[in-house]
């Protein structure tokens, strides 16, 4: 964001053209917005699995690619822009340094018929912030001080460090759906079924059959008054699976319009030489990283040897040995490039640190881990425990964790007992300290270097991993108000270096966005925004 002036900031937008887009041969732009004689309904397919629809309980994106169907936004984008506006607001601006005030249009209504007022914006957000389920996306709220609701159609929210560079597109991210206050609880994550049988929905869609991780059915909502305009396919069935092979052979084979999140490289470059399918790549802004939990890895704050010091020897032997090159080559087949930092190359602020600090010219250094462990009197080989989810990030995550695997032992330096389990026994435990070290990905809620810092390293954060870094902290909530482009970027790269030298994370790999298409179907896009929307889609 720019600011306008110093007391009245209109809304600005976040560019997209920042974020890295990785090119694949072959593969077709996106697709346009109609076509001639198109049917009303289409199915998606998808590997990626629901936690819950509750914005409140769940940050992941199989979730979210349901929730940005249905529920609407004060702020969003058009597809094609990652720059936010007015999605059921008429104006949304800074009124004072540390007031951010939004004007919502007149009639909203849900599908149940209850009017959508500046009072379920307020409960929204605060029971987001009561809330605070350790899986849900109330990290990223964390400058809000309060919510008040003046009016039926105003929301004046209060922060407690004026002048938030990413505020507008914190309003349009996961954690800031509008729900309907009386269908969900005030301070408990709202069952699927509640929230489906009350029809609690705004967005440009609402929810006609829903079978969890199986099959929902999406059904237009011709009450829907935001920023994306009506749906153009009127029926959408979304469709779970839980063998990306299977996902590919339906969409080449016509059983299903889209397949979307996640098959594995050698399927997509199977498909791309497919004349039966169009192979639709959007800007990369995914990353995939190994998180170190900082009280059960090995010598964390909890185990019996307990032991600072060597704890980050491990973690340091663990970058020096990764070869994130190869595991892009072989694995992911260029889909993925290496990640050497924490903020994705394309975005500003994103730098290499870790290229510099671990490992030989980016790539493993044996000797080097070796020294730093004998340095710190860890004894080898680490016993390591190193958790990995076979679903919701794709097949693949298997052959990318063998070969973490391999790499870590061809040293001799750890052992690595390797284990894996489903998304939704995973994403619980992982915050349960069950997993001293695990396998996550990040699919961003706007293009922001913000959104690769706050959530994973800020106190409260995401990851539940005990990392806790004050002086990191204080440089996340500096740069999120400073408004000084190149400040705010010297700032972004001194909390890479930063956490860096701590390793909270292990980053490996940045990818691209990708969905296959029937040749019939168009309007597939992929953008800054990355939220794949449904209503764009039309099957002609």
């Amino acid at each position: 964001m720019t600011s306008a002036s110093k007391n009245k900031r209109a809304l600005a937008a976040v560019a997209g053209s920042a974020v890295f887009a990785l090119a694949l041969a072959g593969c077709a732009a996106g697709g346009g917005d109609t076509a001639g004689g198109s049917s009303d309904s289409l199915i998606v397919g998808t590997t990626d699995k629901v936690t819950f629809i509750d914005p409140a309980g769940s940050y992941d994106n199989g979730s979210f690619a349901v929730m940005n169907q249905v529920y609407p936004f004060l702020l969003n984008s058009k597809p094609g822009t990652s720059d936010v506006e007015p999605d059921i607001a008429v104006s949304a601006e800074y009124t004072s340094d540390t007031e951010y005030t939004v004007v919502l249009k007149d009639g909203l209504k849900f599908a149940n018929g209850n009017d959508l007022t500046s009072s379920d914006v307020k409960f929204s957000f605060d029971r987001q912030v009561a809330i605070a389920d350790e899986n849900g996306p109330s990290v990223l709220l964390g400058n809000i001080a309060s919510v008040d609701a003046p009016d039926d159609t105003t929301v004046v929210f209060t922060l407690k460090n004026g002048n938030d560079q990413t505020f507008a597109q914190i309003l349009s991210s996961p954690a800031a759906p509008i729900v309907d206050e009386e269908v969900f609880s005030a301070d408990a994550v709202t069952p699927d079924k509640d929230i489906v049988d009350g029809k609690a929905f705004a967005g440009q869609y609402v929810i006609s059959t829903y079978d969890f991780n199986n099959l929902v059915s999406f059904k237009a909502n011709p009450d829907y008054q935001g920023v994306l305009g009506a749906a153009k396919t009127k029926n959408i069935d979304l469709k779970y699976y839980t063998d990306a092979s299977n996902l590919k052979l339906d969409v080449q084979e016509g059983n299903i319009d889209v397949a979307h999140r996640s098959l594995s490289a050698t399927d997509i470059a199977d498909l791309q030489g497919n004349d039966k399918v169009n192979v639709v790549v959007g800007p990369g802004g995914e990353t995939r990283y190994i998180v170190f939990n900082f009280d059960t890895q090995p010598y964390g704050a909890t185990t019996p040897e307990a032991d600072a010091a060597k704890a980050l020897a491990v973690r340091q032997a663990a970058a020096d040995l990764v070869d994130r090159k190869e595991i892009a080559d072989q694995v992911y087949k260029g889909t993925y490039l290496p990640l050497y930092s924490y903020v994705p190359a394309g975005l500003t602020g994103a730098t290499e640190v870790l290229k510099d600090l671990y490992g030989k010219d980016g790539g493993p250094d044996a000797d080097a881990a070796a020294k730093v462990l004998k340095d710190a009197g860890v004894t080898t080989p680490v016993a390591l425990n190193l958790q990995y989810n076979p679903d919701h990030y794709g097949e693949s995550s298997g052959d990318e964790y063998a070969l973490v695997k391999s790499q870590l032992e061809a040293s001799g330096l750890f052992t690595v007992n390797l284990q894996s389990t489903e998304w939704v026994t995973y994403s619980k435990e992982r915050t349960q300290d069950l997993y001293p070290a695990y396998q996550l990905g990040w699919f961003p809620d706007y293009s922001d270097a913000d959104n690769y810092l706050t959530p994973f390293f800020a106190t409260e954060n995401f990851l539940s991993n005990h990392y806790d870094n004050p002086e990191v902290n204080q440089l996340i909530k500096d740069q999120a108000v400073e408004a000084d482009a190149a400040k705010r970027q010297a700032l972004i790269e001194e909390i890479q270096a930063k956490v860096a030298a701590d390793l909270s994370t292990l980053p490996l790999l940045q990818g691209s966005q990708i969905a296959v298409t029937g040749t019939t179907v168009t309007g597939a896009t992929l953008d800054g925004s990355f939220k794949f929307r449904y209503g764009t889609l039309v099957k002609g």
